[in-house]
């Protein structure tokens, strides 16, 4: 599939959903409800704020926000409206024009930490708005109802929010990275936030994906969801011969409400998932081609508990736990590995949480985070045998995996932000302390290697490779990121944001790594800005890899490799030549890599829904960490070191590009929301990672070439309808052109005991596979009934300042589980991946003396169609 059938199908989808945008019918209510949310600069809720309604005819409604942060005005007559917000050390703020309906609307209201009294501007100029780096301009604000309309499944969730925020997306919970997501019924926001060159991002190309969870106020409320495939809604795997048994169950409970009435809320949730699906493997054996399906089982248990204490009116101390469970099965069989090569995993990880973001000072926001996590993985093959690898055709034998591992991460990070005259500065730090010990016994047992069927048969292997020594590895590895950042309003359409990072590594060899970055937006026309920056971004040493280096490093265990050995017992032949051990070596001059990065992007409004967005970057990566064999045969002689065998050793000696530019566009409205993106790329390095050999290790720069993932061109789009009567629709499209593969011979004709050589003239990487596209659809229909409990007398009173009309008890607030303020709810889905039925081929293969050699040997899922539904209460 080329590029112009690429685009032409998602045109055509967009087409497709654009009719069913056109307005719905209107509700039967005639009044209109109005929730307000006010938070903070970090989007932190603000309790106690003063929020004040005034109507076009002059009346007014005044309430204080919960500890939700929430003002919920009911029974407004439908007509336009003006807000007032304003609290304890904060700038107020005001909200012109907005315009009310018969139904519902939320609206979110940002305030800014107050600064000198000749500063407070109660109306921002819209251009100021526009190059504000820490406001809205810089952010993509997912609706409640976009929410609603993404998967339960939190694994796919996560996958689904990362593809739509494009590459580089990192996910935030409450400022915190890692664990799982949080259900949807808890999530009060999601904030998409790309400001790429703030000294307080680690990572390049940043793109924070932030998700803010609501505390439990009111009355407990709750959601119980359910979902489940099988095979009979599945279709049969396009490399499989027949369609063999798959199903998928996910249930989830969560509750949250006081423990302390205005004080304190406790957030409870449970999920849980079962399935095996059908995993095809396509292998060629001596007595001829094998087709069939082997089912993995996966089994996962995530809990949570989250406690919510309000401290002062700007402060509230957040406190959390996890405990994310994994259990799999029948893993490693698949492609060419046979059913012997299975192993299994069991995981534990268990995390522990303590937040606090709130006024430091009357000009100043303080934000603090504490997390420590404790990992616990253990993973064993099913069969103890030697491996049996033959290059391109099959595997078999045992998986060689046998492994423990314990890990403590400790991490400690502290913000805060404060003025000073027109400068608005930012600074902070991030610790983390993490402890490894771990006992990986790969490849105890021993490997096989023949590099084609002919010499299976002829029972010639090329080599027998083996590991051996006390696999126990102990180690603690130390980061420190400290920044400070000045964001300085040259001009009310002009802005310019300035900072440095410093970071720090153990076990990485370099200390002076500082960081400059530099931002700058300006507003030429109202509804168009133009952003440019630049900076450096260091990366950190992979703790994985410093694992491996020292297990390996000759004292702790060490490989033997025999070449032309015997078969099945490697020193049964008469041509047996064992090499001396060989092992991993660091070098003395290894430094942290660091990304050198630049960037332009112009964005336009068009009216008041549209934006579109064109932008640029480019990226190099300097002292990328690769493996380099410093003891390989001479041209024409022998090893420098007669006494080692291979010696890898782990050199910063790596370099890579990226080229990417885009174009895309979104609209957000209550009823309608799209977004859509092309995105162009170009990504070239010279190396596969930190323990992948070149091919020649005396010419490091003949491995330049298309990197391993490099997708020229991709195409999202995204489409969330609320429809009438409850209904609501969403899609997800995507396609990507082809990525690359490397053509090997499949022999080790350069004798450096590697066998990653390619034919004459053939660069890597040179190869590509086939192109990719598929649609997700999601259709659910929600309903509520009953009266709302606060009827039956569990009733929350709200008091209000009565200036005009209105005025006294405000009624019952809704709850989360309730419908437009229904006691009950219900929610029925279907969701569709690969509604069409896509062929997606994958594991193209590269080596020549492969059967396959050219063919791909897998595809993605085909269609896979999931029912369930949601109650709420």
């Amino acid at each position: 599939m080329n590029l112009r059938d690429m685009l032409r199908l998602g045109l055509m989808i967009v087409s497709l959903a654009a009719p069913l945008s056109a307005p719905a019918q209107k509700p039967e209510a005639e009044s209109s409800s109005l929730k307000i949310t006010v938070v903070d600069p970090q989007s932190a809720v603000i309790g106690s704020a003063r929020v004040a309604v005034k109507s076009s005819r002059g009346n007014q409604r005044t309430l204080q926000t919960d500890q939700r942060g929430e003002a919920i005005f009911p029974k407004l007559s439908p007509r336009q409206y003006a807000v007032h917000v304003e609290a304890d050390g904060f700038k107020a703020r005001d909200v012109d024009k907005v315009t009310l309906k018969p139904g519902a609307k939320n609206l979110e209201v940002r305030l800014e930490v107050e600064g000198a009294a000749e500063q407070v501007n109660i109306k921002q100029d819209e251009r100021e708005k526009m190059t504000d780096p820490r406001g809205d301009a810089f952010t993509s604000v997912l609706t409640q109802d976009q929410i609603d309309q993404m998967p339960d499944d939190p694994d796919e969730f996560a996958n689904l929010l990362q593809q739509i925020a494009g590459p580089g997306g990192i996910i935030r919970v409450n400022g915190f990275m890692g664990g799982k997501l949080p259900p949807k019924s808890q999530i009060r926001e999601i904030r998409i936030h790309r400001n790429p060159y703030a000294a307080e991002n680690h990572f390049s190309g940043f793109i924070s994906i932030d998700i803010y969870t609501k505390p439990g106020v009111g009355l407990w409320h709750g959601t119980l969801n359910f979902g489940f495939r099988n095979d009979a809604t599945m279709a049969r795997n396009a490399f499989a011969d027949f369609k063999g048994p798959e199903q998928y169950r996910r249930f989830g409970m969560d509750a949250d409400g006081p423990l302390f009435r205005n004080s304190t809320s406790l957030s409870l949730s449970a999920q849980g998932m079962q399935f095996y699906d059908s995993k095809t493997v396509v292998a060629a054996l001596p007595q001829g081609e094998l087709r069939t399906l082997v089912q993995p089982l996966s089994k996962t248990l995530y809990l949570s508990a989250r406690v919510e204490q309000v401290l002062t009116k700007t402060h509230t101390l957040r406190a959390e736990y996890q405990r994310n469970a994994n259990l799999q099965g029948d893993l490693g069989v698949g492609n060419f590995d046979l059913p012997s090569r299975a192993f299994s995993t069991s995981s534990v990880e268990q995390i522990f949480r303590l937040s606090d973001s709130g006024l430091l000072t009357r000009h100043s926001i303080n934000e603090f985070r504490l997390q420590e996590t404790f990992t616990s993985v253990d993973s064993g093959s099913v069969t103890q045998a030697p491996a049996v690898i033959v290059a391109g055709a099959f595997s078999s034998g045992g998986a060689g995996v046998d492994a423990r591992r314990r890990t403590n991460d400790l991490e400690l990070a502290d913000n805060v932000d404060f003025l000073a005259g027109k400068n608005s500065f930012r600074a902070g730090f991030l610790m983390d302390a993490i402890s490894y010990h771990t006992r990986d016994q790969q490849n105890v047992v021993g490997t096989f290697l023949f590099p084609s069927l002919a010499a299976l048969i002829q029972a010639r292997p090329s080599t027998f490779s083996q590991r051996v020594g006390n696999p126990d590895v102990r180690f603690n590895q130390y980061e420190l990121g400290s920044y400070i950042q000045d964001d300085i309003r040259l001009h009310k359409s002009l802005s310019l944001s300035v900072g440095v990072r410093h970071e720090f590594q153990s076990n990485a060899g370099s200390y002076a790594n500082f960081a400059p970055r530099v931002g700058i937006a300006w507003s030429p026309v109202k509804r168009t800005v133009i952003r440019a920056g630049g900076g450096i971004f260091y990366s950190w040493l992979g703790p994985d890899t410093y694992e491996q280096a020292v297990r390996d490093d000759g004292l702790h265990m060490h490989d033997l490799l025999i070449l032309n050995p015997g078969f099945p017992s490697p020193l049964a032949a008469g041509q047996v030549a064992p090499l001396p051990p060989g092992r991993t070596v660091f070098d003395p001059h290894l430094r942290v890599p660091y990304v050198e990065q630049v960037s332009a992007a112009i964005e336009r409004q068009l009216g008041k829904v549209l934006n579109l967005n064109v932008d640029y970057m480019y990226a190099r990566t300097v002292h990328g960490i690769r493996g380099h064999d410093i003891n390989a045969p001479q041209p024409g002689g022998g090893v420098p070191d007669p006494n080692a065998g291979v010696v890898n050793q782990i050199e910063s000696s790596g370099n890579s590009r990226l080229d990417l530019a885009s174009v895309s566009a979104s609209r957000f409205s209550p009823r309608f929301a799209f977004y859509a993106a092309y995105i162009w790329s170009r990504a070239t390095d010279d190396n596969d990672g930190s323990f992948s050999l070149p091919t020649n290790n005396f010419n490091l720069a003949a491995d330049r070439g298309p990197a391993s993932g490099d997708m020229r061109h991709r195409f999202y789009s995204s489409v969330n309808l609320n429809l009438i009567k409850g209904l609501g629709f969403g899609s997800f499209f995507h396609a990507n052109s082809a990525t690359p593969y490397n053509i090997t011979t499949g022999f080790d004709n350069n004798h450096d005991f590697v066998f990653n050589d390619r034919p004459a003239g053939v660069s890597r990487n040179s190869a590509r596979g086939a192109g990719q596209w598929d649609l997700d659809t999601r259709l659910s229909w929600r309903f509520g009934f009953g009266k709302p409990r606060a009827a039956t007398g569990a009733r929350m009173r709200v008091q209000t300042v009565r200036v005009g009309e209105g005025g006294g008890d405000m009624g019952p607030m809704p709850g989360m589980g309730g419908e437009k303020g229904k006691r009950w709810m219900f929610q029925l889905y279907v969701q569709a991946y690969n509604l069409l039925n896509h062929v997606n081929k994958i594991n193209f293969f590269g080596v020549e003396t492969s059967p396959f050699f050219g063919q791909a040997t897998a595809a993605l899922p085909g269609r896979r169609l999931e029912t369930g539904l949601r109650f709420g209460f």
